[in-house]
């Protein structure tokens, strides 16, 4: 992969981090405990698909990044009072466990290889 096409995947990863994380934080507060187990679960599938697309844990970090500034955003929320979070039980399981699957993935050095089928015979080593 080229630079620019790596440069382009980081800020795809990113900007679809902040959406992810301005919808988790509005979901997981209207339908719990369906809509935190929604947001997380899509939380993850980001961090993941980061992971994947960009083929190492630079993903990871780019999507994460971006998720990390649109959670703080609304968390501090504006001077006339308008918060999103406000420090609620399901508000900080959000964000934890947001950040523990972030730091889930990236410690994810190498993507899963797909295991060759051994047969019977082979004596459990693969076929090349």
């Amino acid at each position: 992969m080229n630079a620019a096409v790596k440069a382009v995947v980081h800020a795809v990863l990113a900007a679809l981090g902040v959406l992810v994380g301005l919808a988790g934080a509005l979901v997981q507060a209207a339908w719990l405990p369906g809509g935190l187990l929604l947001a997380l679960l899509a939380t993850a599938s980001l961090f993941y698909g980061g992971l994947c697309a960009a083929g190492g844990q630079s993903g990871v970090v780019s999507s994460g990044a971006g998720w990390l500034a649109a959670v703080v955003a609304v968390g501090f929320g504006r001077g006339e009072g308008d918060k999103v979070l406000w420090g609620g039980l399901a508000d900080l399981v959000f964000i934890l466990g947001g950040m523990a699957l972030a730091v889930m993935c990236a410690t994810l050095s190498v993507l899963p290889q797909q295991r060759r089928r051994t047969g019977p015979l082979d004596g459990g080593h693969a076929r090349t």
